[in-house]
């Protein structure tokens, strides 16, 4: 399951960094989800509840935070998000989310029509911010 693997690193990730920090009790740890990467949060969230038994993060608040996909045209650098193409079927919207990298054959800017746009923000997962105790 590619949420339960998503869910392992940011937990082991939230723990080495929160080492780093000496802190002994992650009590909230933030997380952004990229809209073009599809990932489902529920799905996230069970594996992180389940994962952070026995661990530092044991008593862990996650908090979600979606991250609107955003791209830029190289070539007239105009700026658009996700909602504002049509996708149209179901089975595109999932090419894209299995592969964000796909995304490139599917989309055009909507002002000139070129392919050649980067993906701003808004693609993957990360760990926004992390709070705990420094002593148990």
């Amino acid at each position: 399951m590619h949420e339960w693997s998503l869910a392992e690193a940011v937990l082991k990730s939230s723990i080495r960094e929160a080492t780093k920090r000496n802190i002994k009790k992650l009590t909230e740890i933030k997380i952004v989800l990229g809209e073009l990467q599809g990932i489902e949060k529920d799905i996230v969230k069970f594996g992180l509840d389940n994962l952070k038994k026995g661990t530092i993060a044991q008593e862990a608040k996650f908090i979600f935070l979606k991250e609107k996909a955003t791209f830029q045209c190289r070539n007239c650098h105009n700026v658009w998000e996700l909602e504002e193409v049509d996708l149209g079927n179901y089975s595109l919207k999932e090419s894209i989310h299995f592969v964000p990298e796909v995304v490139h054959s599917f989309i055009r800017c909507p002002q000139c029509g070129s392919r050649d746009f980067e993906v701003v923000k808004g693609r993957g997962i990360y760990i926004d911010e992390i709070s705990g105790e420094d002593s148990e």
